[in-house]
């Protein structure tokens, strides 16, 4: 867990933050309010805590600020104005507690339990996955009965990944949430913290590959063994099979449109035009096979793309590659089962009448996607003319947006932005789906108001997995 502490009084800093590192919780300290909102608004915090009498910007208003922008984060307001009236306008700011100073450090503690134990989805005080089980009352972590010997670290981190069991975490997200900001680690850091929780884990009589380890993308909890057969599994390992079955003439009719732009005339295999429609069909190709899970299809349309980058076309490689992916397309009828360890599948649940719009202006993907998502029960609706979307977005009044970046008009960023601008819109919240997968552009979709990021190509379930955790923790923090 991850605290934010705004207060100006050094002293008591470095005495909360002491307090609260016995508990195990990670502290950011700054001492003006407008730091504060440039740390809040920066980077992801499990609570905040604000002193009222800051210099820059008060408390009150700073925590007015974090409301008006669609911020949810629980927030602790620290004063010494012991009044009714100072209350009230407190919580009026939408603060969700209120403590006068001066305070016992071990009643602040147990408040900031409480109001981390109402952000949390699962309000069982016992929390399991498989034979480990965590009480967080003691901060004992057990595997199959056998205690587990942690350090703070470790400890953190199996949390973290026992929490967001239906998330893979990247090693930059478990760095910005265990490591505080005046800590630099590097993710090899991560990776020996990772290496240490597994041996001990392995020690208690788990498997190796507990802590599964998705190359590229980041670590999660493998999902526990049933004695039982998954029937719901192999319903939807059939749909899915049914689904590509079907969607194999349109993926073949692509890749000759790719063929025909490519080998048109050798005089015009360098035409820029040419290249950017052969482009542009390699990466809707990209998107496609991964919707289905076929990533080493994927992969081979992607190094199709990678070749069309080239300054020189390498016409044969390009020849070779094309004649790979038809035959492995042609002779694919069934998709791999997606609960192999490279794969975090949650099967299909979701509340009814959850409405999802996706905005992306490749028409192909999108026709492909939807279907992919209707064993989760989601009703959506797909839009690729992004400037229709407020008049669509009226209509439907989605609970969840997916949003491409590159489109023509009106990009994604722009349309988060006003969304965010927006008071009737602002809290909506807002995942970005899209084949830009530099640390850049994704720090920027996070600064503007966006709530999750995903790289293409995906696959059906692992979108659906973010679209239900993020909707988990929308309706855990307005409980």
């Amino acid at each position: 867990m991850k605290i934010l502490l705004v207060d100006d009084d050094e002293s008591m800093g470095v005495i909360l933050t002491k307090s609260l590192a016995a508990y195990r919780y990670v502290v950011d300290t700054v001492k003006d309010g407008e730091m504060g909102w440039t740390y809040g608004s920066s980077f992801e915090y499990d609570l905040m805590v604000l002193d009222i009498m800051l210099p820059k910007l008060d408390g009150i208003n700073l925590c007015k600020r974090f409301r008006s922008e669609g911020y949810t984060t629980p927030i602790l307001l620290l004063t010494s104005q012991d009044n009714i009236t100072a209350k009230v306008s407190g919580l009026d700011a939408g603060a969700d507690d209120y403590v006068v100073k001066p305070f016992d450090v071990n009643e602040l503690c147990a408040r900031i339990r409480v109001l981390l134990r109402r952000r949390i989805a699962n309000p069982s005080p016992l929390l399991s996955w498989g034979d480990l089980l965590l009480n967080p009352s003691t901060c004992e972590f057990t595997y199959n009965g056998q205690p587990l010997i942690l350090s703070n670290k470790e400890y953190e981190l199996l949390e973290l990944l026992l929490r967001d069991s239906q998330h893979v975490l990247s090693t930059d997200e478990i760095l910005d949430r265990l490591w505080s900001s005046e800590e630099f680690p590097s993710e090899a850091t991560v990776r020996s913290h990772i290496r240490r929780v597994r041996q001990k884990l392995v020690l208690a009589g788990a498997a190796a590959d507990f802590i599964s380890t998705v190359h590229g993308r980041g670590y999660y909890l493998k999902a526990p063994k049933s004695d039982r057969p998954n029937h719901l599994e192999t319903q939807y390992i059939n749909f899915l099979n049914e689904t590509w079955l079907n969607q194999k003439p349109q993926i073949l009719s692509q890749l000759t449109i790719f063929n025909e732009l490519i080998t048109a005339s050798p005089l015009n295999i360098f035409d820029p035009q040419l290249r950017l429609q052969a482009h542009h069909t390699a990466h809707k190709l990209i998107g496609t096979l991964g919707v289905f899970n076929l990533l080493s299809l994927s992969n081979l349309a992607s190094e199709l793309e990678r070749l069309l980058e080239l300054p020189i076309l390498e016409a044969k490689a390009i020849a070779n590659l094309y004649e790979d992916l038809e035959q492995k397309i042609i002779n694919t009828n069934s998709i791999p089962n997606q609960t192999s360890a490279e794969t975090h599948l949650a099967m299909p649940s979701s509340p009814p009448e959850v409405k999802v719009m996706i905005v992306d202006d490749d028409r192909h993907w999108l026709q492909s996607l939807p279907n992919l998502l209707n064993p989760w029960g989601f009703k959506i609706t797909t839009l690729a003319d992004p400037q229709q979307f407020w008049a669509v977005l009226q209509a439907v009044i989605p609970n969840m947006l997916v949003l491409d970046i590159n489109m023509p008009e009106i990009n994604g960023f722009e349309l988060c932005q006003a969304l965010r601008r927006d008071p009737h819109w602002q809290r909506l919240p807002i995942l970005f789906l899209s084949a830009l997968s530099d640390r850049e552009t994704q720090n920027y979709a996070f600064t503007i108001g966006a709530d999750d990021y995903m790289c293409k190509p995906i696959i059906g379930n692992d979108l659906a997995n973010r679209i239900l955790n993020r909707l988990q923790r929308v309706k855990s923090c307005s409980s």
